[in-house]
Parts: structure tokens; C-alpha cells; sequence
């Protein structure tokens, strides 16, 4: 009786078992998911709710327009989750400031607004027109405006411009460049100011057939995503997606669809006949000699079905093997890709800088040669308007611009060649003599816009005489800007530090590179893993886990050392040692030093 007693009790003990599996694996199936939707922070990005065709609430109150898509093409394209909130635009502005808005993806960039703000590379010209009824006597310019009643949608771009020319006594304020147009076509006031394709826009959807521009391009102000200072990181990933639509055309594409054009041209069905005509009599004599060919392959078709059924599954097997490793490898290929658009755009930017270049000695000339009449006509006439702003002015500021204008070209040209040299590829073995300080110099060049960006307390002593060591400089160069870029992102504002220090090692034999961050630190048990592929603590950020691990191989191939040592809350500092190039080399560096002595 105990025996079969047990065969009773021993099922359902195994069943009870394998639900209780069940359910444990079920649970931690929803953890895990759980986990994953918080890690996908989502980016809030605000927006004009009637600024059409850029963005504006369709009839159904969704978010629309050429702005909207553009920010969900570069969400899809960077992986971001994002979250549209529009409204007025003075309550979007406060908004990004206050912090409940992340990013705003349509504002014009100003001087005045980059204290506050941070600006991407424009991503499309907004030019600005004066309307008027067509009953109204013309104007062309913005100074024939001084004296009339002029509509403005508050806190633009055009309204802070006119109020910088002294128009603040003469605008009328509306909250949406809608309500401007509708004031103005009202019979009230006598011109609008704003953006020409939103006014033609706005006129056409709500027929306000007696106004007109009158004055088409009197501004002419570029249009960027922007975040509140400070916020950086974010921005970037917006200008990294931006770059990367525009490298694959869906930028064209998106522009093309909302600014290409203001209205699709009517067609006259006489036409439609004609061409249908042309175009589908050949397609039918085609599709009826492909329905008699199809039927002479579906033997052959036959016969290879076995052998497509067998590669499917091979093929299958295949692909949940790549699957594994998805993730890994379109980051990784990301950067392989970012890689080539950063050589493809210094070439770019070397031709119209070399024409900036060539050029500044005339305007410069030209300016010389106009100085005496403009002096003259001021001396006997009184100050006048040049470029929007008095004369009195703008003689001190001419040639301040033209100079800064011609430092700026031949700095963005030495910027461009550092970019080239620093992308070109080269697998060569390490066999000429290096100018260690050189190339590490180099790479703080190459990189200042970082440091500059990331902290106001960067020093760098680089020890005299160094004895070169042998090797590849790009390759090196390599390696140290990745170490300074990564004490970039260490830092949590712009007062922690970053000192590099190069000196001879002579008892080893090595030169050496010390760099050390006062930034976050690293955790112990990370420091083992540093510079395994695809390790990385910044995952969430765009890190790709491929730096570190490249500079160690690179390191490694120079016989050379690549050292960590870092405590949370205080900073990290890397140690970067390279063999010296020879024994004649070491004995050439040690009388150059006694004949410095």
C-alpha cells in the first residue's frame, strides 16, 4: 500500500515542481523587461504648437511638420525615445530653461540666446519677409518700417531683432505667427514681420487673400536644435543623428517633403490619360510575355525548393548567431561609418575654406579702399545705417571681423588637416623614430574643442629633450586622444581639472605620458575590465566599449604599457609608457641635455 500510495503522490509532486519553475521564469521574463523600458530614458522635445510647415498640432492635435519628422528620423537613427509637447512658443522657451523640456528641435540662432543656450549646426535657413495689405504702400527694407505699427509674434527671433534696431515702441505682440497675419488682414495696423514660408503658409490655409509680401528676404537667421547649457551631451547625440541623415539622404528627402515646395502643382487629367497610355501599353506586352516565361520556371522552381528549404534553415541558424551579437556590432559600425564622414567632410570644408582664405586679402582690400568715401560721407552727413548698424560702429568692427574672419579660416584649416591625418588609415609596422611630445601636442590640438567644453582647468608640462621612441605617430596620437576624451566625459562641470605631464623614465628606458581627471572615477570592479572589447559604463551615452580596447592593442603592437589607477569621487589617472627607439638614439638625447646643461 506505501508503494502505490507513493507512485500516487510522486506525479504530482513533479507537477507542482515544474509550475513552480513556471512561474519563476515568468516572473523574472517581466523583471527583466521591466528593467529594460526604464533604462530607455525618454528625451522631451518641445515644439511651436502653429509654426507650419516647421511644426504645428494637424487637425487631429498631433505633432506634424518638417521639424517633427526630422527629430523622429534621428531618434530612429540614434536609438532615443522621444516625447513631443508643444505649446506657445514663450511657454516653450521657458520650459527648456526651467528644465521640463529637454530640447527645443526649431529656434533661430542668436548671439544673445547662446548665453542661456546651446546650439546645433543649422539644419535648414529660415528667411524672414515684411507682409503688408495689399493696399498698403510698399516697403523694402526694415528702416522703412521706423514709424508704423508693426505685428510680431512674441519672443521670436524677430522680435528680439527689432527691439535690438530700436523698434520697441512700435510692435504690436501676438502669441502665434497665425494671429499676426489674421490682425494685420483685419484692416489693424499697417505690416507683420516674420518667417516668408510660414507666412505664405499661414495665408494660404486661411485664405487671407489681400495680404502679400512685400519685402521677401530682409533676415536671413539659421534654424538649429538647442538645449539649455550645460546639457551638452544630449545635443550632441541630436547633431550625431543629424549628421548621419544628411550622410544617407533621409535629410533631403525630409526637407524636400515640407520645404521643397509650398503646394503640390495641379495636374490636367488630359495628361495623366496620355502618359497612362504610354506607360502601360508596353507594361501589358511585358507582363505577357513574363506570365508564358513564369510558367516555363515553375519546374525549375520546383526543384529548387528542397534546396532554398535547406539554406533557410542554415541561413536561419546563421542569423540567431548574429543576433547574439547585434547590438555589438552596429555600434560598431556606427563609428566605422561616423569615421568615414569625418574624412569625407574635412575634404569638404578645405575648398570653400580655401576660397575663404583666398578671398578675405580682397574684401580686405576693398574695405581700405571704401574706408575714405564711407569717412568722408560720415564726416560731412552724420552717422548711417551699414549692415543694420551705425557706421560710427561698425568702422571699429570691419576690420575686427575680417581679421577674426581670416584667423578663424586658417584655424578651421589646420583644424581640417589634424582631422585628416587623425582618420587616415595606416597599418604600417612601427618602425620610424616619433616625436613623442610632438604627437602628443598634436592631439591636444586636435581635441581642444573638447577640453575647452569640458573644463576651464586643463595644464599640460611636457618634459624637454625627450628621446623619440619607435613607432607609428598617428597610431599614438590615437591613443592619446582617446585617454584626453575620456577624461573629458569624466568630468562633472567645468571646474574639475585634467593635467598632462611627459617625462623620460631613463631606469626603464621609457618615455612616459601621465594624465590624470578630477572627475568621477571608476569603480574597482571595473578598473580589470577597461579595456576589454565592448566594455564600457557609458552605454546609455553612446560609449562603444572599442576606445580603450583599441588603444591597448595599439599600445601593445608599440611594446609599450598602459596603466590605470582611479578612485571613485576623486579622479583617475592613466599612465602611458613607450620603449625609447634605440641605444644610438638614447645616446645622442643624453649629450643633447649635457650640451643644454
Amino acid at each position: 500500500m506505501a508503494r502505490a500510495r507513493n507512485r500516487r503522490i510522486l506525479p504530482l509532486l513533479v507537477r507542482f515542481l515544474l509550475i513552480q519553475m513556471v512561474l519563476f521564469f515568468h516572473h523574472l521574463s517581466a523583471l527583466a523587461t521591466e528593467m529594460d523600458v526604464a533604462s530607455r530614458q525618454t528625451v522631451v522635445v518641445g515644439g511651436d504648437r502653429d509654426y507650419p510647415p516647421y511644426e504645428f498640432l494637424d487637425k487631429n492635435g498631433q505633432p506634424a511638420g518638417y521639424n517633427v519628422d526630422l527629430t523622429r528620423a534621428i531618434a530612429d537613427v540614434m536609438g532615443m525615445k522621444v516625447e513631443f509637447r508643444f505649446g506657445g512658443w514663450s511657454e516653450m522657451r521657458n520650459a527648456l530653461l526651467e528644465g521640463s523640456v529637454g530640447v527645443l528641435e526649431g529656434i533661430s540662432f542668436s548671439e544673445d540666446r547662446t548665453k542661456t543656450l546651446s546650439f546645433s549646426p543649422p539644419h535648414t535657413i529660415i528667411n524672414h519677409a515684411i507682409f503688408a495689405r495689399k493696399d498698403t504702400a510698399p516697403v523694402s527694407t526694415i528702416e522703412e518700417l521706423r514709424g508704423k505699427e508693426i505685428v510680431v509674434f512674441r519672443d521670436g527671433i524677430m522680435h528680439d531683432y527689432l527691439v535690438s534696431l530700436g523698434f520697441s515702441q512700435n510692435l504690436v505682440m501676438t502669441e502665434t505667427p497665425a494671429d499676426a497675419l489674421r490682425l494685420l488682414a483685419s484692416g489693424k495696423h499697417d505690416y507683420a514681420v516674420l518667417a516668408m514660408l510660414p507666412g505664405m503658409y499661414i495665408i494660404r490655409e486661411h485664405k487671407l487673400s489681400n495680404l502679400t509680401p512685400v519685402a521677401k528676404s530682409i533676415s536671413t537667421q539659421r534654424y538649429c536644435y538647442a538645449v539649455k547649457k550645460g546639457n551638452e551631451e544630449l545635443l550632441a547625440r541630436f547633431n550625431e543623428g543629424l549628421a548621419i541623415l544628411k550622410k544617407t539622404g533621409q535629410y533631403q528627402e525630409i526637407y524636400d517633403r515640407w520645404l521643397g515646395v509650398l503646394g503640390p502643382p495641379k495636374v490636367a487629367w488630359e495628361k495623366v490619360v496620355w502618359y497612362g497610355v504610354i506607360v502601360l501599353g508596353p507594361l501589358l506586352l511585358i507582363l505577357a510575355g513574363t506570365v508564358v516565361w513564369s510558367r516555363t520556371l515553375q519546374k525549375r522552381v520546383a526543384q529548387r525548393t528542397n534546396e532554398l528549404a535547406q539554406e533557410v534553415v542554415e541561413r536561419k541558424r546563421a542569423l540567431d548567431e548574429l543576433k547574439l551579437h547585434q547590438d555589438k556590432l552596429i555600434q560598431a559600425d556606427k563609428m566605422a561609418s561616423l569615421g568615414i564622414l569625418v574624412a569625407g567632410v574635412a575634404h569638404e570644408i578645405n575648398n570653400p575654406n580655401g576660397l575663404i582664405l583666398l578671398n578675405m586679402p580682397i574684401l580686405r582690400e576693398v574695405y581700405q579702399d571704401a574706408e575714405e568715401i564711407l569717412e568722408a560721407h560720415y564726416q560731412h552727413q552724420g552717422d548711417f545705417t551699414l549692415g543694420g548698424l551705425p557706421y560710427s560702429r561698425m568702422r571699429d568692427e570691419v576690420p575686427h571681423l575680417l581679421e577674426e574672419m581670416q584667423d578663424g579660416a586658417h584655424r578651421i584649416k589646420r583644424i581640417v588637416e589634424e582631422l585628416k591625418d587623425f582618420t587616415r588609415q595606416d597599418t604600417s609596422a612601427a618602425v620610424d623614430p616619433v616625436d613623442f611630445n610632438a604627437v602628443v601636442r598634436a592631439a591636444v590640438r586636435l581635441v581642444d574643442s573638447s577640453l575647452r567644453s569640458s573644463t576651464n582647468r586643463f595644464t599640460a608640462q611636457y618634459a624637454s629633450s625627450l628621446p623619440p621612441v619607435l613607432g607609428n605617430s598617428q597610431r599614438i596620437e590615437q591613443v592619446v586622444v582617446n585617454l584626453i576624451l575620456n577624461a573629458c566625459q569624466a568630468l562633472p562641470d567645468l571646474e574639475r581639472a585634467i593635467n598632462l605631464t611627459t617625462f623620460y623614465d631613463e631606469a626603464a628606458g621609457t618615455v612616459v605620458l601621465v594624465l590624470a581627471d578630477e572627475g568621477l572615477g571608476i569603480a574597482p570592479e571595473h578598473l580589470a575590465h577597461l579595456t576589454d572589447p565592448f566594455f564600457t559604463t557609458k552605454r546609455e551615452s553612446g560609449g562603444t566599449g572599442l576606445g580603450l580596447s583599441v588603444s591597448a592593442t595599439i599600445v601593445k603592437e608599440h611594446n609599450g604599457t598602459l596603466e590605470f589607477a582611479s578612485a571613485p569621487g576623486v579622479g583617475t589617472t592613466v599612465t602611458l609608457s613607450l620603449p625609447v627607439s634605440n641605444t644610438e638614439n638614447l645616446l645622442k638625447h643624453r649629450a643633447t641635455e649635457q650640451r643644454s646643461n
